[in-house]
């Protein structure tokens, strides 16, 4: 069981750090292609896309982590987190209100922050540890 845990925290702290990384990118690509091409082009749909690639990675890790963990804390955190972060990816795409975007990279790093505390909380000794619900 401590095996599945540390993937599913693991993968969703990794999938929440490669979301930031994306979004703090994503301007600094398009400007250098901007000023290389000499014309401003949107962005690939694939790119746009991928947004939504770390957020179903994120779903099956907050998931199965509020599956295994044995913090009553922990749930509501990695949920809450999720959905921000959801609802303000949602709001981007489809500009519904004016957020900065500096929301959603903190929203990103709490959400990888409270997978690395997760992590680091349910340090099992023995396989039935950490299956706990409650």
């Amino acid at each position: 069981m401590k095996l599945t845990l540390y993937k599913s925290d693991t993968a969703g702290a990794i999938a929440s750090v490669l979301c930031v990384i994306h979004c703090l990118i994503t301007p600094i690509i398009f400007i250098a292609h901007t000023c290389s091409q000499g014309a401003c082009e949107m962005a690939p749909s694939w790119w746009k896309n991928i947004d939504y690639v770390f957020l179903l990675v994120s779903f099956v890790s907050v998931y199965r982590s509020t599956q295994t963990t044995t913090s009553k804390l922990i749930k509501p955190l990695l949920w809450g987190s999720w959905t921000l972060l959801f609802a303000l990816i949602l709001n981007e795409r489809l500009q519904l209100f004016l957020i900065a975007e500096t929301i959603t990279y903190f929203t990103a790093m709490a959400l990888a922050l409270i997978h690395i505390y997760n992590l680091k909380y349910c340090q099992c000794k023995t396989d039935k540890c950490c299956t706990t619900n409650g």
